[in-house]
């Protein structure tokens, strides 16, 4: 036991075992083409789970997440309808969430009102505003090289045909390294943590918390937009509930990966390994044809078990 001195590496001996388990008892399942496609689904929600995961440690949330990445969506769909290039689709959907995220900061830094209760607020109305300016409809007819983003592969990319990572698990796991270095190796990162630990003593130590706070928020925005540029390539089409229900997913990747709902502390190493686990745990299910329901119930265990084991882990450690 002295060799799991660490949540994450508790985390990696269960990604072992869920992998030897799944491979010794479902055909398949370890396959290089499945193990390819068990990161489709979690690609996206990795890169809203790491932003996630920087406002919890931070002390805030943001439940909004998955609403901006539809409003983003839309916007990326509408700027398609008007006949914008490829180039300004995305610097639509980038500052759509840019600007979701920053209303949420504006609110919680500049009016002091709680993170949880603004964002509760701005999920119905970033996902009512798609509804209203959408209705029933879909948009489709994407350019061809959003398709490519969200369903190629690396070696589609380098003309290398045994290199069959898709291009949105590249990018998330490049998103994940950037979020891991800046948060871990930098000056400010280390500011982000210590506003989570005890904020009243970050501003007495000169910290610009509100800054950091609201630019949190706008990069959580950012990210958001990024996550629905790749699903919305993937699945070809714009829709009002677009990633309905994400931001649970994204709450429960980043407990997961051991980042404390009090803030102050989390590794982002932990939380992409979360995300993996997760991902392949409900790739596994869906091999199986287990139904929806059964998969809520295990994501709304996976959330509770998220809170518990950690604290458990470090009392254990103690």
């Amino acid at each position: 036991m002295k060799a799991f001195t660490s949540w994450e590496r508790v985390l990696a001996a269960l990604l072992v075992l869920l992998y030897a388990g799944f491979g010794a008892g479902l055909d398949g399942f370890l396959s290089p083409f499945a193990l390819a496609d068990s990161t489709v689904n979690m690609s996206e929600r990795l890169i809203i789970a790491l932003a996630m995961a920087m406002l919890i440690v931070a002390g805030e949330i943001d439940l909004s997440i998955a609403a901006t990445m539809a409003l983003s969506s839309l916007a990326m769909g509408l700027a398609m309808q008007a006949g914008a290039p490829l180039p300004v689709m995305l610097l639509a959907a980038a500052s759509t969430g840019a600007a979701c995220g920053w209303l949420n900061g504006w609110l919680v830094t500049q009016r002091g009102l709680p993170s949880i209760v603004v964002t509760i607020g701005t999920l119905s109305l970033y996902r009512g505003l798609a509804l209203v300016l959408l209705g029933d409809q879909a948009i489709t007819g994407y350019p061809e090289p959003l398709s490519v983003l969200g369903n190629g592969t690396l070696g589609d990319l380098f003309g290398v045909e045994w290199l069959i990572v898709p291009i949105e698990f590249g990018v998330a796991l490049l998103f994940a390294a950037g979020v891991a270095l800046w948060m871990h190796r930098t000056v400010h990162g280390r500011r982000v943590y210590a506003i989570g630990a005890n904020p009243v003593a970050a501003r007495f130590s000169g910290i610009a918390a509100d800054s950091y706070r609201l630019g949190l928020f706008v990069f959580a925005g950012i990210a958001a937009a990024l996550a629905a540029v790749l699903l919305t390539g993937r699945i070809g089409s714009t829709r009002p509930n677009l990633a309905a229900g994400w931001e649970l997913d994204a709450i429960t990747i980043a407990l997961l990966g051991g980042v404390a709902i009090q803030g102050g502390r989390g590794s982002m190493v932990g939380v992409v390994l979360a995300a993996v686990l997760l991902g392949a745990f409900t790739f596994a299910l869906g091999m199986l044809n287990v139904p929806g329901v059964v998969m809520a119930m295990v994501a709304g265990g996976l959330l509770i078990a998220a809170m518990v084991l950690p604290r458990l882990w470090v009392k254990r450690r103690a």
